[in-house]
């Protein structure tokens, strides 16, 4: 991993929030299908595939709700065709 070099006279303090990867989301959202039981996915990034995901398995009768860090879902009712 690279590293960050700071040069100051002050030492930095606070914390940082870091979102969830996109890429690691995507497949846990799909996998989502497999169960009928609640499925709470927590630090979904909030990005247009993750979106546009969303609008897929809403499409496919899964219900996901959306809140800002998490992304609870029950695909208990699937339309099957």
């Amino acid at each position: 991993m690279d590293k960050i070099l700071i040069k100051g006279g002050k030492p930095l303090l606070g914390t940082v929030e870091i979102s969830g990867a996109k890429n690691a989301a995507l497949p846990a959202l799909a996998a989502t299908l497999l169960t009928s039981d609640a499925v709470v996915l927590q630090n979904v990034p909030c990005v247009r595939d993750i979106q546009t995901t969303g609008h897929m398995l809403r499409d496919l009768g899964v219900r996901p709700t959306s809140g800002p860090w998490s992304r609870p879902i029950r695909a208990a009712c699937l339309l099957v065709t």
